[in-house]
């Protein structure tokens, strides 16, 4: 087989980011989140509870699906990823989760509007969630191979841009050809395609194996030109993997920096997951978009997400990752004050007129800085833990990572869950990312700029 020149790997790789994102885009964002939140909220009101306990229910039932999905992913990341190390077999385990996503996207499809099977779907999520965060976690694993620390940023930043555009791509595809408007027609005034009945929401519903099929043939690129490193010829076993990470986890006693680290871009990526999920959910219960607005405003979100991660790629390589996250969390505090403090009706206890647009475009708004910032900010977190990654274990260290991120998932889904029960009110539900965005940026300033490689 012909050598593949690094330029094809980087584009290769680059490739996972188009593929993936409209998982996160169409499914958890802008287009099913908001339809399950839509369909479950109908649900519990005709069980009985009035039109805001319904609401809060449905956030609520959504918020247990994230959280158990993320807790599942942060314990068993890190020995998957040692299990992986040891015997340098990484592609078999992308293809296992690539499946998973795959099979998990199209079962989407059974969300009927009567809510009948919210916990089947429920369960098919978390299986294509599952997946493709565990497939994130090896992709991660394999940017120390394509560049030095220097190169790293911009190669991480012009990857979430281009995956940002493939997210782009595919909602302006949905809204136009799949996802219905209360008249039944799509945002360009068409009937959705291949005879879906918009009575039975049958265009959104489709929104699942449109996603499942854009990621099966944008992944060929990924599989064609992407190279791992040699297999170690060892033989990986479970309780060789779990003695790995325990000896990693024991480890960080001594890497301060690190330690900090994971412990920062544990609280401040929750946070920000906590604002992907319920984003457009705040939307829909809130503002009362409907879907097709809300995909509009992710249109709007993912092009500053293109534009921004390019931009923050660039900022990363001349005064490397950490001033880029500082930064960013720093107006991600500032766009969550705001978000909680408005609602239709008034901004901070000044009272709007009935019909007001002020709302929305202020959210329009807010949309551009979350998506923006929010593509800045991981691309940089990535590339900050590059800098604190052992070359002779990334996808155990990026397991690590996973963990960071995943082990506390629970945290901002289980806090909104609960302050939207206790307060009844969906919009002040949002407020608990505030608190883990000011957590993550606390730990930060423990937290060495050039990392800590061993």
């Amino acid at each position: 087989m012909a050598e593949v020149s690094r330029r094809k790997r980087i584009w290769g790789w680059w490739f996972f980011d188009w593929a993936s994102q409209p998982f996160h885009t169409l499914l958890v964002t802008f287009i099913f989140g908001p339809y399950f939140a839509g369909v479950a909220a109908d649900f519990y009101l005709g069980s009985g509870l009035d039109e805001k306990a319904a609401d809060a229910q449905a956030q609520a039932t959504w918020s247990v699906c994230l959280a158990v999905s993320g807790l599942f992913i942060g314990f068993c990341a890190p020995v998957i990823g040692a299990l992986a190390d040891i015997s340098g077999r990484r592609m078999r385990w992308i293809v296992l989760f690539s499946l998973m996503y795959i099979v998990g996207a199209a079962a989407l499809w059974g969300l009927e509007p009567d809510g009948q099977a919210i916990w089947w779907i429920v369960f098919a999520f978390g299986v294509g969630f599952v997946g493709a965060e565990f497939a994130l976690i090896f992709i991660n694993s394999q940017l120390p191979d394509l560049g030095t620390s220097e190169e790293v940023g911009e190669i991480s930043g012009s990857g979430f841009a281009f995956g940002y555009l493939g997210g782009l791509i595919a909602l302006i595809l949905v809204l136009v050809l799949l996802v219905e408007q209360s008249n039944g027609k799509t945002l360009a005034g068409l009937d959705p395609i291949l005879g879906l009945d918009a009575g039975q929401m049958e265009g959104t519903r489709a929104v699942g194996p449109f996603t499942a099929i854009w990621f099966a043939l944008f992944m060929i690129p990924y599989f064609l030109w992407f190279r791992e490193r040699p297999r170690t010829g060892q033989r990986a076993t479970l309780a060789g993997a779990i003695r790995l990470v325990i000896v990693s986890i024991s480890k960080l006693r001594a890497r301060r920096s690190l330690g900090f680290y994971l412990g920062s871009s544990m609280f401040y990526r929750d946070a920000l997951n906590g604002l992907y999920g319920f984003g457009g959910v705040y939307a829909r219960l809130v503002l009362d978009w409907e879907i097709t607005l809300i995909g509009v405003f992710g249109i709007i979100s993912l092009i500053s997400s293109a534009l921004f991660s390019w931009l923050g790629g660039k900022m990363d390589k001349r005064l490397g990752p950490k001033p880029v996250i500082i930064g960013s969390i720093l107006i991600l505090i500032l766009v969550c004050v705001l978000i909680v403090g408005m609602s239709r009706a008034q901004i901070f206890g000044i009272a709007l007129a009935e019909g007001s647009l002020v709302p929305d475009i202020i959210f329009f708004g807010c949309g551009v800085l979350i998506g923006g910032l929010g593509g800045v900010l991981q691309s940089a977190s990535r590339s900050l833990m590059v800098r604190h990654t052992d070359p002779n274990y990334p996808t155990e260290n990026f397991g690590l990572y996973g963990l960071s991120g995943r082990a506390t998932a629970f945290i901002a889904p289980t806090l909104i869950g609960v302050t939207t029960a206790a307060t009844q009110s969906a919009r002040l539900g949002v407020s608990p990312v505030i608190g883990l965005f000011v957590l993550g940026l606390i730990l930060l300033a423990w937290v060495k700029a050039e990392g800590d490689q061993t």
